[in-house]
């Protein structure tokens, strides 16, 4: 699900359905364990350990459907601090708050389904995909809701300034008429505040920065359509990479990806992992900065 570039600028993923953190060399592709013991997901929903942060040299580690009071098991649905190989200690119990705080829309999951979070000033920012919403917390496991949305299913995350950048998969059947990017300034803590940067791509579900602060976004692909249970993965082969233009459309960098979950860049290489546990690399991804 997840990743991060860390340490020595090497890429860290998160696998959901095992419960570990792997480190990948860039440039060999060779994986060593990183981390493991973290919380896998019982429901046929997903969750798990979904998404890895760092902060300086320590690793983060975001876990959801993992409680009793999602219907899973007896972890927490929250951020871990990955105190060592085999060790890992709940900062933020974020569950729980969601329980406590519930949403205005409709929900059939009460502890929410907290999809993604990256490091940002004394904490982290994170998205719920199904209370359709966005939490701060700070590194001592304090949390509040920076603003809530209708029905658009946020999903990656990323921060620059003082400025959070947000994929939205829509609603579903996740059409393209409601897949964008958003960005908004945490300090703002209103709806009104939001602005749409980019539409018009099925299941849009990361969003990043280049090395020259060209903004990128990857599209999982085509949902398969009505009926099909919430969760459901795009189709096979249907996921692309896009830039996101100042004109309010994306542009095809890459298409034809296998489901792909989630999207880093160390220099003018993009890394895509996807969802069949393949990490790849696509080479030469450069460009003005956005709006340039």
């Amino acid at each position: 699900m997840g990743s991060a570039v860390g340490p020595g600028g090497a890429l860290y993923v998160a696998e959901s359905a095992t419960g570990k953190i792997l480190r990948i060399d860039p440039k060999s592709g060779a994986i060593t364990l990183f981390a493991s013991g973290l919380p896998t997901s019982t429901l046929g929903l997903g969750g798990g350990t979904m998404d890895v942060a760092f902060v300086g040299n320590t690793a983060y580690a975001l876990a959801t459907l993992v409680s009793k009071e999602s219907g899973g098991g007896g972890s927490k649905d929250g951020i871990y601090r990955i105190d060592s190989p085999t060790k890992a200690t709940v900062i933020a119990d974020l569950g729980a708050w969601s329980v406590a705080n519930p949403p205005t829309t409709t929900i059939e999951v009460p502890s929410g389904l907290q999809y993604a979070f990256e490091p940002f000033q004394n904490g982290f920012i994170v998205t719920d995909g199904h209370h359709n919403r966005v939490l701060r917390v700070t590194r001592d496991g304090k949390v509040s809701q920076v603003v809530a949305f209708d029905n658009v299913v946020p999903t990656g995350i990323t921060a620059s300034g003082n400025n959070v950048y947000i994929a939205e998969s829509g609603p579903l059947p996740h059409s393209s008429q409601f897949g964008q990017v958003i960005t908004l300034e945490p300090k703002q803590p209103k709806a009104s505040a939001v602005k749409e940067l980019a539409s018009g791509a099925p299941l849009v579900i990361d969003v990043k920065f280049n090395k020259e602060r060209g903004l990128y976004a990857i599209s999982q692909g085509q949902w398969p359509g009505q009926g099909t249970e919430a969760g459901t993965p795009a189709q096979p082969k249907t996921g692309k990479l896009m830039r996101v233009n100042k004109d309010g459309t994306f542009s095809d960098v890459v298409t034809g990806l296998d489901r792909p979950t989630t999207l880093q860049f160390i220099g003018p290489t993009a890394y895509v992992t996807t969802l069949a546990g393949d990490v790849l690399k696509i080479e030469g991804i450069t460009g003005p900065a956005y709006g340039k």
